[in-house]
């Protein structure tokens, strides 16, 4: 069985950068320092895929400023255009314990510790508070669940289930 190793989008080329072949990634990580460390990139662009040695990498305002090898002006920096920067999951920066990232956390089926199924997680909203996981399927509007440790009783990423206990005034709308 060959199992196909899958890859995380760290950054988005949004366009150029100055006349020397230099683009402009807005960083798609919580860890933009891992670009200053990075030599090559894989660069996907309209379903193709290929691997380039990074020549220089600054951050400049919100974005990453970088440099490709080859990439010496700005008509082939242009091409470069909506591309996406990837990596491999092995390469994801390590989280602290009982911490997630979301695209491990969106679609997990969700259930109460009394087994009630609840639906499945479909996003994610970050409100600067916590997280909050939106929980859709088994109810007629979406469940606002609070990614609190109150309330988020257990995480299995091998089953992709969670279990909350719902806080008082969620419990009447499951």
């Amino acid at each position: 069985m060959v199992v196909e190793e899958q890859y995380i989008t760290i950054g988005k080329i949004v366009n150029t950068q100055g006349h020397r072949g230099e683009v402009r990634v807005i960083p798609l990580t919580d860890f933009p320092e891992r670009f200053s460390a990075m030599n090559k990139a894989l660069v996907e662009l309209n379903g193709q895929t290929r691997l380039m040695n990074i020549e220089k990498t600054h951050p400049h305002k919100k974005y990453i400023i970088i440099k490709f090898a080859g990439i010496n002006d700005m008509n082939a920096a242009e091409t470069l255009k909506n591309a996406t920067l990837l990596i491999p999951r092995n390469e994801l920066m390590p989280l602290p314990e009982d911490a997630f990232y979301i695209f491990d956390i969106v679609g997990m089926e969700v259930f109460t510790d009394d087994r009630r199924y609840l639906g499945q997680v479909r996003d994610v909203l970050q409100t600067g508070a916590n997280d909050v996981f939106i929980v859709e399927g088994a109810t007629k509007s979406p469940l606002l669940i609070p990614a609190l440790k109150q309330v988020v009783r257990n995480v299995d990423m091998e089953q992709k289930k969670m279990t909350v206990c719902l806080p008082e005034g969620l419990e009447e709308l499951s």
